[in-house]
């Protein structure tokens, strides 16, 4: 079986109803931006031998997201529901209630896992504007926009939460505070250390 049709090479695209439309169509571009982010969060599982619970956690995420763009390309396919959405905050609650207090902005980062997750969190954030954008053309459900919210928000605190499992002290994005708090762990280590 091939897997070029050529269908593609003036421009063109074929959705799931049969229907010709640019490359540029919202829906598209949609799709295009969820399949992006789907795959980017191959490359954080792909990083997370450390922690294989988060491992399957984060397949079962990108599954949803295959539901997720059937739902916006289908008419009358409706898989993700609200309860997905209540799932994800659930994980999110966990998280942040298992990593220091978030007083202050941080800096994207952290171990390499960690850092992995920052950047899917902003592919996530791209990925809802456009669905934000497409609703405005072909009205999506409630549901879809909530869960595709929600996902930034749980690849942030998901981020946090990996970054203090392996160690890694997040850094203020406020440099002067960067540097208190680094001369402050200085001071505990040595005091550790001269003990």
């Amino acid at each position: 079986m091939k897997i070029y049709t050529r269908v593609g090479d003036q421009g063109m695209t074929k959705q799931v109803s049969g229907k010709m439309v640019s490359k540029t169509d919202a829906q598209i571009v949609t799709l295009g931006d969820i399949d992006e982010f789907q795959s980017y969060l191959g490359v954080v599982v792909a990083s997370l031998g450390a922690h294989p619970d988060l491992v399957v956690e984060l397949s079962e995420v990108q599954r949803k997201l295959y539901q997720l763009e059937a739902d916006i390309s289908v008419k009358r396919h409706q898989e993700i529901t609200l309860a997905d959405t209540t799932a994800l905050e659930e994980r999110v609650d966990f998280f942040m209630d298992n990593t220091p207090e978030l007083r202050e902005f941080i800096l994207p980062g952290g171990s390499e896992s960690g850092a992995r997750m920052q950047y899917a969190r902003t592919v996530a954030r791209r990925a809802e504007r456009s669905a934000v954008a497409l609703n405005l053309e072909q009205p999506l459900e409630p549901a879809i926009l909530k869960y595709l919210n929600r996902l930034s928000d749980y690849l942030f605190a998901m981020a946090r939460y990996v970054n203090h499992l392996d160690g890694y002290q997040e850094v203020p994005s406020n440099k002067e505070k960067a540097e208190l708090k680094a001369a402050r762990d200085a001071k505990r280590l040595a005091k550790k250390t001269s003990k």
